[in-house]
């Protein structure tokens, strides 16, 4: 029998990565408002694919297959797509209602956990997933209910809705990667890929980066490796439907980063919906403490 305590304990290590991932994206966010958003994708990808190469490499490790292969290189599209098209939206909306409609990808992903993955979508996880959902309404119905749109806005919201969809996917390639490779393979061959496809543009759009960019730069590549590690380990040792909701703890964590770096306010339609995503990823949490045969 696998223990509560135990199975408890990849919920909060994704809980965790998604802080890091978090302050990520708020290191993010000030990096493309000053220099744009492919250059700090594309340096930032230079970064983790040598340090990751360098943690890869102490390892002593075997080249992977090609299956697992075919799969870093996809993700590092996925995620590429991800990562242009989110923190350009970031650049054009407050933290917390990009965050807020990125919600929508943990819903998605529940459904193709079933459909690609395999796996057995508990009432429990489903009403975690509604739960969230209506607490992200809640959110947009304040954030957005009445606002005058610029067009730059809706460039932004659309740019984080494309995102949204293909993370939805990621999550599940996050599992799918997770159960055939270690949290380090991952990293390094997904970041050595991800360097690749963007360096392709390298020749027309790459620019060197200020002095003072650096720093901050290497701040971020280091929170983005590191949450990359903590959800890939947690992936390895918990099914997805369980992990998907731990998503909606970035909301709480896009409203504390928001006002202190950006001087973004909080509604109480903000704070009422942050209450019913706490809950669902308490619900989420726990479904996965049930005792699983082992």
């Amino acid at each position: 029998m696998k223990s509560t305590a135990s199975a408890m304990i990849p919920v909060l290590v994704c809980t965790f990565a998604i802080f890091l991932l978090s302050a990520m994206d708020a290191g993010m966010k000030s990096l493309v408002l000053a220099v744009g958003v492919y250059n700090v994708v594309l340096w930032r990808s230079v970064l983790a694919a040598g340090a990751s190469a360098a943690g890869w490499a102490a390892r002593s490790p075997s080249w992977p297959g090609r299956a697992a292969l075919r799969l870093h290189v996809l993700r590092a599209l996925i995620v590429g797509i991800i990562l242009i098209t989110f923190f350009w939206g970031l650049a054009r909306l407050p933290m917390a209602e990009a965050i807020g409609l990125s919600f929508i990808a943990p819903l998605f992903a529940l459904f193709l956990a079933a459909l690609l993955l395999g796996e057995r979508i508990q009432a429990q996880a489903v009403w975690a997933a509604v739960l969230g959902v209506s607490g992200v309404g809640i959110i947009l119905a304040g954030q957005f209910g009445g606002t005058a749109y610029t067009q730059d806005t809706l460039l932004g919201t659309l740019s984080i809705l494309v995102s949204t969809v293909f993370y939805g996917f990621n999550l599940i390639l996050t599992r799918k990667q997770a159960q055939i490779a270690s949290p380090i393979e991952i990293m390094f061959f997904q970041n050595l890929a991800l360097l690749i496809i963007m360096g392709l543009a390298a020749p027309w759009l790459a620019v060197q980066l200020p002095p003072d960019y650096w720093l901050p730069l290497v701040g971020v590549t280091a929170l983005s490796l590191s949450g990359q590690y903590l959800m890939s380990w947690a992936y390895a040792r918990a099914e997805a439907q369980y992990l998907i909701s731990t998503e909606y703890s970035a909301f709480v964590w896009a409203i504390a980063l928001g006002w202190y770096y950006f001087g973004e306010s909080v509604s109480w339609e903000t704070l009422a919906g942050a209450a019913l995503i706490i809950l669902s990823c308490w619900i989420a949490a726990r479904a996965s403490m049930r005792p699983v045969e082992g």
